[in-house]
């Protein structure tokens, strides 16, 4: 018993002693040691679960090849010189500190002559993707984070397997979480028939406490370099026919062709050699030298927990805080930091007009009272809210000023900005921002705004809801 306390002991005082030398914030750190020495092995079972900053003891570190180097190296230059280069797009020079911003934070560069389509349904979305994946000659990649097995998996399948046959390199990549229900049949057939598969932090005994709370969000679809797909919308049937409970799911994609889609390639070759401890993907074959196809200029923004800046985090807030007409953002699940909280305010009440657009359905319990704890705060400043009545709105858009857009995997919440691995696409293309924001004002119609005046009077047992909810928003 004496020695099992000792143990115990020095345990606890070892993570304290972590949490003091790599604690994000104080306030984080501060709950961390009281959980830690008030909560008996508990709290360091939830500590190692959900409090480790991955920032500085990263899941992996991604080996620098010859080729990497001498990019990060370009990267480099472009950061130094954007600013002065006489070369440079006026659309980039108009927005030099958000380009230098995301440069700096995820290393990846602006690129013009880039088609984008924003993909509006789950229809729309499978039909470009599978006509892309009839097209491919040489490799086919893909990552989600929900893939469910029904009508959308089986059409994944056999193309997949046809194409393996062909001869196309296949490379299949799923969030062992998120995925948990796909069966090893499934997995089995891909691989019988040359497929690479893997999960992305499977979810194995000894590695449980330390990956459970870290998923990789992510969802792409690359075909020969020459098509990328991103954004919200996961391999599930109910993107098809709706949800037997919330009904129609409205959610948003992209499909890139250009330049762009080598930055997307690169965020999946970094998440198959963590999973799959290979750098093949690496290989120039892989990174094509486009030609022109589009007129737009796009940048790839990525994070995880083990990146050295919060870039998605800092891309919102950069947005939202440069604004100087208008804000719009749709999201399902808006449940902001102190520093986008204060950006969100600190906009409205100098002018801009800031709206949030989220559905008045939710698809969790808790997830919808810690949504709804941060409404007064932002209302007082005057951020309209709206409530979208129909179905489920899923997608994660954020548009400004007429000239910038952004499309992607990440909520508006504390996991996406830490724990989650995300990757959205920054447009800075007025064409496609006015097209989102027809869109946004058209829902908007749709939708009930909250009335200040009117929420403040709601019932102190929904406040209570949204006090305890408040509380789990950190790891939501």
């Amino acid at each position: 018993m004496t020695l099992a306390l000792i143990l115990y002991f020095l345990i606890a005082f070892l993570l304290m002693g972590r949490l003091l030398l790599y604690g994000i914030r104080p306030t984080k750190t501060l709950a961390w040691l009281l959980a830690i020495s008030t909560i008996p092995v508990a709290g360091m079972l939830f500590y190692l679960a959900l409090g480790r900053n991955r920032k500085k003891n990263k899941f992996y570190t991604f080996r620098k090849t010859e080729d990497m180097s001498k990019y990060l190296h370009r990267v480099e230059d472009y950061y130094n010189t954007v600013a002065t280069d006489k070369n440079v797009p006026i659309t980039i020079k108009n927005h030099i500190k958000l380009v230098k911003l995301i440069t700096k934070g995820s290393n990846f560069l602006p690129s013009v002559g880039n088609e984008l389509i924003p993909l509006k349904s789950g229809k729309a979305t499978f039909e470009a993707i599978f006509k892309a994946m009839e097209t491919a000659k040489k490799f086919i990649h893909i990552q989600y984070y929900i893939y469910e097995e029904g009508d959308l998996a089986d059409k994944f399948k056999s193309i997949l397997i046809r194409k393996a046959k062909e001869g196309v390199e296949v490379r299949f990549l799923y969030d062992a979480l998120g995925s948990r229900t796909l069966s090893n049949k499934y997995i089995n057939n891909l691989k019988a028939e040359g497929i690479q598969v893997y999960g992305f932090l499977p979810m194995r005994l000894g590695r449980l406490l330390s990956s459970i709370n870290y998923r990789n969000h992510r969802k792409i679809v690359i075909v020969d370099g020459i098509y990328g797909f991103t954004g919200g919308i996961n391999v599930s049937d109910k993107y098809i026919s709706g949800d037997p409970v919330l009904g129609k799911w409205y959610d948003m994609h992209l499909q890139l062709k250009g330049t762009v889609v080598n930055s997307l390639q690169a965020v999946f070759a970094m998440d198959w050699s963590f999973a799959s401890g290979t750098d093949n993907l690496l290989n120039a074959q892989y990174f094509l030298k486009h030609s022109t196809s589009g007129n737009s200029i796009a940048q790839v923004v990525a994070s995880g927990p083990d990146s050295d800046f919060s870039s998605i985090q800092q891309l919102y807030f950069s947005i939202i805080s440069g604004a100087k007409n208008y804000v719009y953002i749709t999201n399902p699940y808006i449940i902001p930091g102190e520093a986008i909280s204060e950006a969100l305010q600190v906009a409205a009440m100098s002018g801009i007009d800031v709206r949030l657009l989220l559905s008045a359905n939710s698809d969790s319990f808790l997830v919808k009272w810690t949504v709804r704890s941060h409404f007064e705060a932002l209302l007082e400043s005057g951020v309209k809210i709206y409530l979208y009545p129909d179905g489920f709105l899923h997608s994660k858009i954020l548009i400004s000023d007429d000239e910038l857009s952004s499309i992607g995997t990440a909520n508006l919440d504390i996991r996406s900005f830490e724990q989650n691995y995300e990757v959205n696409v920054l447009m800075y293309d007025n064409g496609i921002t006015d097209e989102l924001k027809h869109d946004f004002l058209r829902y908007c119609k749709k939708s009930s705004q909250i009335n200040y005046q009117q929420f403040k009077q709601r019932h102190k047992i929904e406040r209570l809801k949204e006090g305890v909810a408040k509380i789990f928003s950190p790891v939501l």
